[in-house]
């Protein structure tokens, strides 16, 4: 038992080292950074904060870099820093709605594909509003299971090289 516990604390003395020790530190984040800007990267917009959680998991389960929000303007914030490669919103959202959202998002970023989703019905309004001003986004209904998820953003892909 002795011999046990003295590997434990060893190991613990490690782990602590390596941890602790800044050059390492520097080192796991940039090859953590290498391997993140490997990813296609997606912008999960929500204001249903389970959704959004568990969507962006599942998408970073699948090898995209999620990266999850529950608000159109904090959307805004991190899509200027982030440069994501898809945004996926909800279109029924306060303040600002997803179809918003993704106007001001092509505007600004181009090059980001946009895909919205909705569990509601009564969506078409706004999406008309959108169509009326010139642009045209795929819709696809909530929820939606992840590998039909997956085709629909492997087909934005395709569609927008």
């Amino acid at each position: 038992m002795q011999r046990i516990d003295s590997g434990i604390f060893q190991v613990a003395e490690i782990a602590d080292e390596f941890l602790s020790n800044p050059i390492a530190a520097r080192k796991r984040k940039a090859r953590s950074k290498r391997l993140a800007a490997d990813k296609p990267t997606i912008l999960v917009v929500d204001d249903h904060k389970i959704i959004a959680d568990t969507t962006a998991e599942i998408l970073n389960r699948l090898g995209f870099r999620a990266v999850r929000t529950y608000d159109a303007q904090t959307a805004l914030q991190i899509a200027a820093k982030l440069k994501p490669d898809f945004l996926l919103t909800d279109v029924s959202m306060p303040i600002m709605n997803g179809v918003e959202l993704a106007i001001v998002i092509t505007k600004l970023l181009p090059a980001t594909k946009i895909l919205l989703f909705s569990g509601q019905a009564g969506v078409s309004n706004i999406v008309r509003e959108g169509e009326e001003k010139g642009y045209v986004f795929d819709v696809v209904a909530k929820p939606i299971h992840p590998e039909k998820l997956m085709e629909h953003l492997k087909r934005k892909n395709d569609y927008n090289h």
